[in-house]
């Protein structure tokens, strides 16, 4: 029973690890990356669609990416949509290709994007203590019912604590990793 409950634990803390992996893709860092645009919606033909089903999106060098909708008739509005959201950037239109300059950033810009990322780093370590706390509190509740002993709540425990520092760890490491990254010039 303590098996199926870390195992559990697990599971869940992987994925809140893998949540803040993804958040993190989102932010802007000196280089480009066509993960800076994956939530940006296209407005299809009265339909919101992401733009990645509407258009091909690669890296043209370390600092532009390069939009090219399927649909010539899309390009404007890819563009304002570009244009239009929360990122920034001055897409420039070349017959039906949008290249997108990324500016670098100024010092003061990342160190905002660096307190981004502590704060994304530190929910993420809420999200893996509560997944420990939930599990705990379920281990209790099996030696209440008398469905455990106490020495196996406590081995369960030790193990669930086990993988929430381990999980901590990991999130540390993705989050150093990623305000390095931010910091290079």
């Amino acid at each position: 029973m303590s098996e199926a409950i870390r195992k559990d634990a697990k599971t869940r803390m992987d994925k809140s690890v893998q949540a803040l992996q993804s958040e993190l893709t989102k932010l802007r860092t000196g280089r480009a990356s066509v993960a800076l645009l994956d939530h940006l919606r296209i407005d299809y033909y009265g339909s919101q669609m992401p733009i990645n089903q509407v258009a091909s999106v690669s890296v043209g060098d370390a600092r532009t990416l390069v939009v090219q909708p399927w649909d010539k008739s899309m390009v404007g509005t890819v563009e304002r949509a570009i244009r239009d959201s929360d990122l920034g950037l001055n897409p420039a239109t070349a017959g039906d290709v949008i290249r997108i300059p990324l500016p670098p950033l100024t010092e003061e810009r990342r160190k905002e994007i660096t307190k981004v990322v502590r704060h994304e780093g530190e929910n993420a370590k809420v999200a893996v203590r509560n997944i420990r706390r939930d599990a705990i509190q379920h281990l209790k509740e099996l030696v209440k019912g008398k469905e455990m002993s106490e020495d196996e709540e406590k081995r369960a425990e030790e193990a669930i604590q086990s993988l929430t520092d381990e999980h901590v760890a990991k999130i540390d490491e993705i989050v150093a990793a990623k305000e390095q990254e931010i910091m290079e010039i």
